[in-house]
């Protein structure tokens, strides 16, 4: 999508500070980091959120989920304590880009419920 700020991260048509990146997805640092660790995992392809997601997309969920932000957790350090991995979807669940993406935050004790 042309006018995508994430997709455009994904195409390293704006910079970014990555710390991931396959033939998928990216990941990287957010801009407002709430917690020591806050990176972005983004699917290159766009997908507009989790309500978005259909059934030729389970591959790139999965990937994701079980192969990228728990590889991410372990290298970025937060693994062993824990971390929390959310996916804001629409606009009373936080969502303010519309593209699918995961915040993985960790390094601090995560309270509940959150704001």
């Amino acid at each position: 999508m042309s006018d995508c700020i994430f997709c455009k991260i994904a195409a390293k048509e704006i910079p970014s500070t990555l710390v991931y990146e396959d033939d998928q997805c990216v990941a990287f640092k957010d801009l407002e980091p709430q917690a020591p660790v806050h990176v972005l995992v983004i699917p290159k392809k766009h997908v507009e959120s989790v309500l978005a997601l259909q059934e030729d997309d389970k591959a790139l969920a999965a990937h994701i989920l079980v192969d990228v932000i728990p590889k991410l957790a372990k290298e970025l350090g937060v693994a062993e304590k824990g971390f929390r991995v959310v996916a804001n979807t629409g606009e009373e669940g936080g969502q303010s880009v519309k593209h699918l993406h995961f915040h993985l935050l960790g390094g601090r004790s995560m309270q509940w419920p959150p704001g």
